[in-house]
């Protein structure tokens, strides 16, 4: 999937899991990679491995970080092209009245909001590239109501509806935005999650993921690398009229949780 010459990316947290996938794939097919992420251990070795990447420790769900990271993507990169919102936490599995407070904000703060900070400076730079590509990291949960994760469920929603309304903003702009809903990706984040179910409900960690797969068509767990192949179709020229899209890289999941 031909990518513009020197196309400029930047994703977020993308020093380990899917977004570690993404900048590969992008570096893969020519494009100038920016990285975030709030361990700076995981930053340099991506940029070891991949020549030629820059990175820098941000925290999303902090504007002044944000503000940072665009200042060094204008330094690295001269520009942007593309802005791939993937960093996002799981939050807490428990049930609602059970939630601290401070465990709901702190999900919306890096899984929305963050998207948000992020987009609010790439637009103008992508607008001044001549228009560009948003893709931004929801979730099947962003389409499904997710008990025990509420908070999860909450922030992928609220994904879909700033992608959405970002999507007619932007349109004249030649900006395209889309969000991608990935299903159960293989990984170290499911894992966790499947463990933390298992203990909510005094069950095993493989009931849990038995039961979680059998809620898909195919039964099997989503490869990052599937996610990263959207991502870069939704950059690439032959995604160049594709807006407003939610795209589900799911296995076909017709239920959740």
């Amino acid at each position: 999937m031909p990518l513009k010459e020197n196309t400029r990316v930047l994703v977020t947290a993308a020093g380990s899991g899917i977004g570690r996938v993404i900048a590969e794939t992008f570096h893969q097919h020519g494009a100038r990679v920016h990285i975030c992420d709030i361990d700076q251990k995981l930053i340099d070795d991506t940029a070891s491995a991949l020549s030629g990447v820059t990175g820098t420790l941000c925290d999303v769900s902090v504007p002044e970080q944000v503000a940072r990271l665009f200042e060094d993507v204008t330094t690295q990169l001269g520009g942007l092209d593309v802005l791939v919102n993937n960093a996002g936490i799981a939050g807490p599995t428990e049930l609602v009245e059970n939630l601290e407070i401070d465990d709901w904000n702190r999900t919306l703060a890096v899984n929305l909001s963050g998207q948000f900070y992020c987009a609010r400076l790439a637009i103008p730079m992508i607008r001044e590239a001549g228009g560009g590509s948003i893709i931004n990291l929801a979730s099947i949960a962003g389409r499904k109501g997710y008990p025990f994760r509420t908070p999860y469920a909450a922030s992928k929603w609220g994904v879909v509806g700033l992608t959405k309304s970002l999507s007619r903003e932007l349109g004249a702009a030649k900006i395209r935005v889309n969000a991608i809903l990935p299903g159960i990706v293989e990984g170290p984040r499911i894992e966790r999650v499947f463990e933390a179910r298992a203990k909510t409900e005094g069950r095993t960690r493989d009931e849990i993921q038995r039961e979680f797969l059998a809620q898909t068509s195919m039964g099997e767990f989503i490869s990052p690398q599937s996610v990263a192949n959207t991502a870069l179709f939704l950059a690439s020229e032959e995604g160049q009229q594709m807006s407003g899209q939610t795209l589900n890289v799911d296995g076909d999941q017709h239920v959740l949780g």
